[in-house]
């Protein structure tokens, strides 16, 4: 991509009405645009960290069997009347309109509902099971305070996956499957070495469930993290029976704020049973379907890794997640520096490394120095009257820079993503 080309720009000063940093550095940078409260538009490059987050999820989800599919948004209220779901009542979170026959419809907010109702021309019997069936969809909730930027939005992706199976058994084997995928997803995005397996409330459905909170200043949750055997308790479960049925010391606990990134949930039964949702077993009898859900929303994720990586200058991306590569700028507006400038991003992009080149004419070296930081590649480099034939090579995070020839500057690049 030339940034020459690229129809958005980035602006000088952070952004008024937003006070979390996520949201001031991906709106200053270009990533997103507000729309309105609680809603945001994904700009080229946001959209571009977007989807590398998902593909991310979606390997991973891949790689335990799960089956990608795409429901509908828009949901009748019929199938949610079955589980008094529909009511707002009982659901505070409900956007719902009326069709122009009159007839009322929702816009999703989950999608326990829908699926388990498919599931139901599909299984039959337990040689039907199990299945793991996973989408990313947009949700839609009437949170009754959006805030925090990208973390609390009235509209948003999730990768909500849904597992059926014949017994408590086999759903207990996939959720521990479910439970390292997730921790793999965490390491994949640079968020590893932060992120904790959580004790929290499993509500109706079980004793516990499990959240992924990932430590953060910014974070609405307080959990208590055992940083020795990397687990976590939810303030809402933290009492001593808990820890001691954990086996968890409280004098080893630290008190922490914390982003939750992803949850999974034993659902058991609730769903199968009041939608009809079942299976004739080997000797010939009827059961419910077993169910487990377990949520991730990129957006959110993608929020909490800039709430994590940045400093005074801009965005710092992991290596994994960032949309470009390489930041290639040619500083001057020499021919000849032009010219070699073009060699070197058409060399880049022929030995696939992904590359944003600031091809821009007009703008002084500082004014280009600080956007290349504000967006935030892992690496920059500079092709200059200056430098010669020898590219200056910089690290994002690194104070200090070198002058390599194109080989070295690929090979390193290479070798460090």
């Amino acid at each position: 991509m030339k940034q020459s080309e690229l129809f958005t720009k980035t602006i000088k000063e952070l952004p008024k009405d937003e006070e979390s940093r996520n949201a001031q550095l991906l709106i200053k940078a270009g990533y997103i645009q507000k729309e309105m409260s609680g809603v945001y538009a994904f700009l080229p490059l946001g959209l571009k960290v977007l989807n590398k987050i998902i593909q991310i999820i979606r390997e991973e989800m891949d790689s335990i069997g799960g089956q990608e599919i795409s429901l509908s948004a828009l949901q009748n209220p019929e199938i949610w009347q079955k589980t008094d779901r529909w009511s707002d009542k009982n659901v505070d979170a409900w956007f719902k309109t009326k069709l122009a026959s009159g007839a009322e419809v929702g816009l999703g907010f989950t999608h326990e509902e829908p699926l388990t109702n498919i599931m139901r021309s599909y299984v039959q019997s337990y040689k039907d099971l199990p299945q793991y069936v996973y989408q990313f969809q947009t949700k839609f909730r009437n949170e009754a305070r959006a805030k925090s930027g990208l973390m609390r939005t009235r509209e948003f992706i999730m990768k909500d996956l849904y597992s059926f199976t014949v017994d408590q058994k086999a759903l207990d084997e996939f959720y521990e499957l479910a439970k390292e995928a997730y921790l793999k997803i965490f390491q994949r995005l640079g968020l590893g070495e932060k992120t904790f397996v959580t004790f929290a409330s499993g509500g109706v459905f079980s004793k516990y469930s499990h959240e992924f909170q990932t430590e953060c200043l910014a974070g609405e949750d307080t959990i208590y993290v055992d940083y020795e055997k990397k687990i976590a308790v939810n303030k809402e479960v933290y009492n001593d029976e808990v820890l001691a049925e954990l086996g968890l010391d409280k004098e080893k606990l630290k008190t922490v704020k914390a982003i939750e990134v992803g949850n999974i949930f034993k659902l058991g039964t609730k769903f199968s049973e009041p939608l009809g949702l079942f299976y004739t077993d080997e000797a010939g009898n009827k059961k419910p379907v077993i169910m487990g859900c377990y949520g991730i929303g990129p957006a959110r994720v993608l929020a909490t890794i800039v709430e994590l990586y940045n400093d005074e200058k801009g965005i710092v991306w992991p290596k994994s997640i960032a949309p470009f590569t390489a930041h290639l700028l040619c500083l001057g507006d020499d021919p000849e520096v032009k010219k070699q400038a073009e060699s070197v991003y058409q060399s880049l992009i022929k030995e696939g490394i992904e590359v944003l080149f600031d091809d821009r004419i007009g703008l002084t070296a500082g004014e280009m120095f600080a956007d290349a930081d504000l967006v935030g590649l892992p690496y920059r480099l500079i092709v200059s009257k200056k430098n010669g034939d020898k590219i200056e090579i910089k690290e994002r995070q690194s104070a200090n820079s070198e002058s390599l020839d194109l080989n070295q500057v690929i090979k390193k690049i290479k070798e460090n993503v």
